[in-house]
C-alpha cells in the first residue's frame, strides 16, 4: 500500500513539473496547470490514482498550512476594522447571486430543493485559490485582499451552517433554535480559547522555543493542525480552525518566522490540493449538463464582481478596490461540490446537480485565474466604465493633500531610510501605503501619510504625485513600479525615482523603463543610496551616470549567475 502511494505520488509530480514547464513558457497561471495535470491523471485520462484518500488527505493539508500562514499575517484589529464590510458584501452576494441562481434552476426545469441548493453552492468562493493568488501577487495586505479574505470567513460561517440545514432536510426536519444556540455556544468557546491563549498563555513561553529554530517549526505545525483538529470536533471545518489558529499567533515577534520556515511545506501540499480537485472532474452526460453549467458560470463569473462592486461602492470603497474584490471573488468553491455531493447522497437534490456544479467549478476557477492574474490590465482598460460604481465622497480618501517634494511608496523594506532622508534634508515629504497596519503604524508616530494604491491613477492625481521632485518605492512588485514609473515620467520626465527589484532581470527591466535607480536589497541597502543623495544630492544627471555604473554592473552578476 505504502509502495502505491509512493509510486502514485511520484508520477503526479512528475506530470505536475512537465504541466507547469508548459504552462510557465506559455506564460499562464500555472493553478490551471495543477488542475489540468489532476484531469489528465484522473479517470477521465489515464486514471493513476487510486489511493484517493490519501490524496485527500494530503489536499486538506496544503489548505490547513496555507490558512494557518495567512493567519500568521494577520491582526486582530484588521478582521475588527473589516467586520461590517465583509458580512454586508456576503449578505449582498449570496441574496443575488444565490436569488440568480435558483431562478436560472427553476427556468432550466430543476425542482425548488435541488434549484436552493445550487443557488447556495453558487454563493461561496474559493478559499484555497483567493487565498494562493493574494499570496503570489503580495497582496494579502492589501484592502481588496483583506475584504476578499473576510468575505471567504463568512463563507466559511455559512458553510458550516448550511451542512447543518442539508443534513435537517434529509431527515424531513428543520435546523432547531437549539442547533442554533449550540453552535453559537462552541464557537464563543473556541474563540475565548484562542483570546485567552494568544494574549496570556503563548507570550511568556514564546522566547522558550523561539530559541530553537527546529522547535518553532514543531510548534508551529503542532499549534495550527491542533487547534484545526479542535475545531473539527467541534463541527466547524478545519479551515476556518487553521485561520484562527494562525491569526492567535499573529502579534508574536516569531509570527513571520514561522510562516516563513512553513511555505515550502505548504507549497507542496497546496499543489496537491489542485492535483486532487482536478481529479475530480468526471462528467457522464457531457452534453446534458452543459447548457445548465454555462448559464451559473456566467452568473457567478459576471455576477459576483458586479453585485461585490455594487455593495463596496455603496459603502464608499473605490472602484479599483470594489474590483479587484470582486474580481478575486468570480469563481465557487471546493466546498461547492462537497455540499452538492452531501444533498446528492442524502437524496436531497437531482442526480445532475454533482455535474453541474463540478463543472461550473472548473469554468468558474480557470476563468477567474485569468482575471485575477491580469486584474491591473482589466481595471485601466474598464476605468471609465467602472465610475458608476463609485460614491464622490468615497471613505479611503477623505485627505486632500498638497504638494510634496518628496514621496515614499512603502513603509516597508527600509522605507525608515529615506524617511531618516527626508528629515535630514529638511524636505517635504508624504508616506505612502496599502497596509491599514502600516497606515496605523505612521499615524502614531506623526508621520505625513496617505493611505491608498500606487496603481490607482486617480489616487496618485490626487496626491500630486506627478508633480514631486523625487520619488523612492520599496515595494518588490516589478509590475507595481514598472505602472508607477511610467505615471510618474509621464507627468515629470525629469523626477528621480528610485525604487527596488527581486532580481537582476528585473532591475534592468525597470532600468530600461525610465528608473533613475534600482536597488537590488540582497546586494545594496537603502543606506547606501540614502548617504550617496546626503552627500551629492538628488541630481538627475548625476543620477544618470550612477545609473549607467549599476547598469553595467548588474550585467556582469546576471552572466556570472548564468
Amino acid at each position: 500500500m505504502h509502495a502505491d502511494i509512493f509510486t502514485e505520488l511520484s508520477v503526479v509530480l512528475v506530470v505536475v513539473a512537465l504541466i507547469a514547464g508548459v504552462m510557465r513558457l506559455l506564460r499562464q497561471p500555472l493553478i490551471l496547470g495543477y488542475i489540468l495535470t489532476g484531469i489528465l491523471v484522473g479517470p477521465v485520462a489515464l486514471n493513476l490514482i487510486h489511493s484517493k484518500e490519501a490524496f485527500e488527505g494530503f489536499a486538506e493539508i496544503g489548505i490547513a498550512l496555507l490558512l494557518f500562514i495567512i493567519g500568521l499575517g494577520m491582526n486582530i484589529t484588521v478582521i475588527k476594522s473589516l467586520g461590517k464590510v465583509s458580512v454586508v458584501t456576503a449578505a449582498v452576494i449570496l441574496f443575488l447571486v444565490g436569488g440568480a441562481g435558483i431562478a436560472a434552476c427553476l427556468a432550466l426545469g430543476f425542482d425548488l430543493t435541488t434549484s436552493f441548493i445550487i443557488g447556495l453552492a453558487l454563493f461561496f468562493s474559493s478559499t484555497i485559490i483567493i487565498l494562493k493568488v493574494l499570496s503570489d501577487k503580495r497582496e494579502v495586505n492589501r484592502l481588496h485582499g483583506q475584504i476578499a479574505i473576510g468575505v471567504i470567513i463568512v463563507d466559511d460561517v455559512v458553510a458550516t451552517i448550511a451542512m447543518v440545514v442539508v443534513t435537517a432536510l434529509s431527515q424531513g426536519d428543520g435546523l432547531s433554535p437549539q442547533d442554533v444556540a449550540w453552535l453559537a455556544l462552541k464557537a464563543f468557546g473556541l474563540g475565548f480559547l484562542l483570546l485567552v491563549a494568544g494574549a496570556k498563555v503563548i507570550p511568556y513561553i514564546s522566547k522558550q522555543f523561539a530559541k530553537s529554530q527546529e522547535y518553532l517549526f514543531l510548534f508551529a505545525i503542532a499549534w495550527g493542525f491542533g487547534i484545526a483538529s479542535l475545531f473539527g470536533l467541534a463541527g466547524f471545518s478545519h479551515e476556518v480552525g487553521a485561520l484562527f489558529a494562525g491569526v492567535s499567533l499573529a502579534s508574536l515577534p516569531y509570527a513571520t518566522e514561522m510562516g516563513t520556515r512553513l511555505k515550502p511545506l505548504r507549497d507542496f501540499f497546496v499543489v496537491l490540493f489542485f492535483v486532487s480537485l482536478g481529479e475530480q472532474f468526471v462528467f457522464d452526460d457531457f452534453g446534458s449538463i452543459f447548457v445548465p453549467a454555462l448559464v451559473l458560470s456566467a452568473i457567478v463569473i459576471l455576477g459576483k464582481p458586479l453585485f461585490v462592486m455594487m455593495s463596496l461602492g455603496a459603502l464608499r470603497y473605490t472602484k479599483l478596490t470594489s474590483f479587484k474584490a470582486g474580481v478575486h471573488l468570480s469563481q465557487i468553491s471546493e466546498f461547492s461540490i462537497v455540499l452538492v455531493v452531501l444533498a446528492h447522497q442524502l437524496n436531497v437534490v437531482d442526480a445532475r446537480a454533482t455535474s453541474i456544479i463540478t463543472l461550473v467549478a472548473l469554468i468558474t476557477i480557470a476563468a477567474s485565474s485569468y482575471l485575477m492574474k491580469y486584474d491591473d490590465a482589466l481595471y485601466r482598460k474598464l476605468a471609465k466604465i467602472l465610475d458608476i460604481f463609485e460614491r464622490k465622497n468615497v471613505m479611503e480618501r477623505k485627505q486632500k493633500h498638497g504638494l510634496y517634494s518628496n514621496i515614499l511608496f512603502g513603509y516597508h523594506h527600509g522605507g525608515h531610510e529615506f524617511l531618516q532622508l527626508f528629515r535630514e534634508t529638511k524636505q517635504r515629504y508624504l508616506v505612502v501605503d496599502y497596509d491599514p497596519d502600516v497606515i496605523e503604524h505612521l499615524e502614531a508616530q506623526g508621520i505625513r501619510h496617505a493611505y491608498g494604491d500606487a496603481t490607482d491613477v486617480e489616487f496618485l492625481e490626487e496626491i500630486n504625485a506627478g508633480r514631486a521632485n523625487f520619488a523612492a518605492s520599496t515595494v518588490l512588485d516589478k509590475s507595481v513600479n514598472r505602472q508607477l514609473l511610467s505615471f510618474l515620467h509621464q507627468h515629470n520626465p525629469d523626477m528621480v525615482f528610485v525604487c527596488h527589484a527581486h532580481t537582476h532581470e528585473d532591475a534592468l527591466e525597470l532600468y530600461e523603463h525610465g528608473a533613475s535607480y534600482v536597488i537590488l536589497p540582497r546586494f545594496l541597502g537603502n543606506e547606501y543610496i540614502t548617504s550617496h543623495i546626503k552627500r551629492y544630492g538628488a541630481d538627475q544627471e548625476m543620477f544618470k551616470r550612477f545609473r549607467q555604473k549599476h547598469i553595467v554592473s548588474i550585467g556582469k552578476r546576471a552572466v556570472e549567475s548564468l
